[in-house]
């Protein structure tokens, strides 16, 4: 482990070569960012098998220290993972390029001519855990808006991400954009965050993506301005018109097709009248596949094998095949639920009353809300983004899913014929 004094010169030294590409990095075309990002995909598919084994050393670590089957399904790639990860950056070529976008031309009444303008960010922070495809997608998208990028992944993923950075980069040396617009912080202390999140002049922004803990350190402590991605304790309400069959299959993949991501729901809410006659039958796969159950007083008087659920577990964002489950009385007791436990990131409503569905949609305050479907297409992907920096649960600035405009700020130009102002 480095010495901090070490860790801090490494990370001071790095954004600062990320701040010389930012400028670089303004001057650069659609076409030349779409041509590197073309170079970087055929490079994560020409060395993949570089990139696996690395990723099999962060596995067998990750073993050895007991980390759970889900988080390491987070972190393991596989040839069909990186394709998918390249795929990804094919997929930001084929995205419009939002820098230079005009928002509002207009012209005063002195002759002043007034355009509003995308331009990039600068150079972007991003601070995450253990998802190796967090680093290609994070420096795909912040390539693609013409920002420079500092990335510094969790210990987790290390092998995994110095490996992916080192081809990307050398990727980059056959394209017009320079390599420096993609660091990576390869030591794994604290110190390197809390250096990070002090950069102000460096860095223009930093971007959070991991769990509750990291988030809230991120926000308490950072001096550079913070675009928060917050937690995801996520609901599926079952309201008492819903469908069964339709409801057990909204909450079971909002559970168990990935329980490691943020987007995955951790407390099933039940209305108490379908919960009096239905309850078991919607739990049964759940119970099937081997998901811990835990319920409230009502749902263990219905379900005696639940393990006690109580207001910690409730709060607690399992990235687990955990689930709490909850009987509720009303529509307006699964509201007060959501609002005290949520984390405004995704919620769903399933239910065949519309009233209710436009109730919910309307006053759950969460980035993504959902009528009949799956707190899982909360996704730059699925909202035809392409790839995404994060899923946004401030209010500030972006929201929900991040894609290429998120990345962005704005600057006005104006053309005048000598006006002074009087």
């Amino acid at each position: 482990m480095l010495s901090e004094e070490l860790v801090v010169s490494e990370v001071r030294q790095k954004a600062a070569l990320a701040k010389i590409a930012a400028a670089a990095m303004n001057r650069m075309t659609t076409e030349q960012k779409n041509e590197a990002l073309s170079l970087m995909a055929d490079a994560l598919i020409d060395r993949q098998q570089e990139i696996i084994a690395s990723n099999e050393r962060d596995i067998q670590r990750g073993q050895e220290l007991g980390t759970s089957s889900s988080l390491l399904d987070r972190l393991a790639l596989n040839s069909d993972r990186v394709n998918q990860i390249a795929e990804g950056l094919r997929q930001i070529i084929a995205l419009p390029d939002p820098i230079g976008e005009t928002l509002e031309a207009f012209e005063r009444p002195n002759g002043l001519k007034i355009e509003k303008l995308r331009v990039p960010l600068g150079v972007i922070g991003m601070i995450y855990e253990a998802r190796p495809n967090v680093t290609v997608d994070a420096a795909g998208l912040c390539l693609k808006t013409s920002n420079s990028v500092v990335l510094r992944g969790g210990s987790a993923a290390i092998e995994s991400n110095r490996k992916i950075v080192e081809v990307l980069r050398d990727a980059l040396q056959a394209s017009a954009l320079p390599k420096d617009a993609i660091q990576l912080i390869e030591d794994s202390d604290r110190a390197s965050v809390n250096e990070m999140l002090k950069l102000n002049g460096l860095l223009d922004v930093v971007i959070p993506r991991g769990g509750a803990s990291l988030i809230r350190n991120v926000i308490e402590n950072a001096t550079v301005p913070v675009i928060e991605t917050g937690a995801g304790i996520c609901h599926v309400f079952v309201d008492e018109t819903a469908q069964l069959e339709m409801a057990r299959d909204i909450a079971y993949n909002a559970k168990v097709q990935r329980p490691s991501v943020c987007n995955s729901i951790e407390t099933l809410l039940v209305h108490k009248s379908l919960a009096k006659t239905h309850l078991r039958s919607l739990l049964k796969p759940f119970q099937a596949y081997g998901v811990e159950l835990k319920g409230c007083e009502r749902t263990r008087e219905l379900l005696p094998e639940a393990q006690p659920a109580d207001d910690e577990s409730f709060a607690t964002e399992f990235n687990d095949y955990i689930m709490n489950i909850r009987v509720v009385d009303s529509l307006d007791e699964a509201l007060q639920h959501i609002a005290q436990f949520g984390t405004m990131h995704s919620e769903c409503i399933v239910t065949q009353d519309e009233s209710n569905a436009d109730r919910f949609l309307l006053e759950v305050d969460a980035a993504a809300v959902y009528h009949n479907a799956s707190t899982r297409f909360t996704d730059g992907f699925e909202f035809g983004f392409g790839a995404e920096i994060g899923i946004s649960t401030q209010k500030l600035h972006a929201r929900g899913p991040m894609g290429l405009p998120a990345l962005t700020s704005t600057k006005f130009r104006i053309r005048g014929d000598g006006q002074i102002r009087q």
